[in-house]
């Protein structure tokens, strides 16, 4: 009788990795990068190795947020690719282009769940505190006034407020959304990798996190996506979609 044995890590697929124990899915944010994230969470969704916990920060916290708030995966993309700009477009005089109360009814009316501790998985969202110019992770409360907050990009969203204090994208402080997670957790991160004029593509904000017990997905070649262009998010979800599925089954040292 043949003997099993366990896989290298050589030769486990990132499958393997995923469907060995419970691990949290983390995504970075990244200007209208949702698209991308919501194809990765399909993937990982179909491949039946969904994830344990959830942290997000910006266009992460947007889609683990709607995920671990009893969306499937389907229905978050088709949402997404229903998705127009008067959807969401609501200029008003305030700190920033856009007052933010069409997203907010939006997003009312999409979640299952709208407490942070109900949800069906631990959820960890990061927001920018604008008095303390600190991160903040919120992991409980309101969620849609969470996800809100953290996808307040400065100057095209007003900042969000909670309780007593502006909150603002997420992604100022803690583009991975890594930067408050234990040490050892066991994560798959999606990392958007960037596309946008303003940042330095060898800046510090933008690199990959080197953390034990983490391994990330960057998917290049992705179309960027914009208020102007959201035809693009099609292609870059189902691009998403598939650069996961095949990476699912590839071992992890070749990630």
């Amino acid at each position: 009788m043949s003997r099993k044995t366990a896989p290298s890590p050589t030769s486990q697929t990132l499958g393997g990795w995923l469907a060995e124990r419970p691990y949290t899915l983390a995504m970075s944010s990244g200007f209208f990068g949702f698209y991308a994230h919501a194809g990765v969470l399909w993937a990982l969704e179909e491949a039946g190795v969904p994830p344990a916990a959830v942290r997000g920060s910006s266009a992460g916290a947007l889609i683990t947020g709607l995920w671990a708030a009893g969306l499937s995966a389907t229905a978050i993309a088709n949402e997404l690719l229903g998705l127009k700009r008067e959807d969401f477009w609501d200029p008003h005089p305030g700190f920033g282009l856009l007052r933010g109360r069409l997203f907010h009814e939006r997003l009312e009316r999409m979640l299952p769940e709208r407490d942070i501790s109900r949800c069906r998985v631990p959820v960890k969202i990061s927001v920018f505190d604008t008095l303390s110019r600190k991160t903040r992770i919120l992991e409980e409360g309101s969620l849609t006034h969470a996800i809100r907050a953290s996808c307040a990009l400065p100057f095209l969203f007003q900042p969000v407020w909670i309780g007593k204090k502006p909150y603002l994208d997420g992604g100022i402080a803690d583009r991975s959304s890594l930067t408050f997670a234990p040490p050892g957790e066991r994560t798959l991160y999606h990392h958007l990798l960037p596309n946008s004029w303003w940042r330095k593509k060898n800046g510090a904000s933008v690199q990959i996190p080197k953390r034990d017990e983490l391994t990330t997905i960057a998917i290049e070649g992705m179309p960027r996506v914009s208020p102007y262009a959201l035809v693009r998010g099609k292609t870059a979800l189902e691009h998403a979609r598939e650069i996961t599925r095949k990476r699912l089954a590839e071992p992890l040292n070749r990630l």
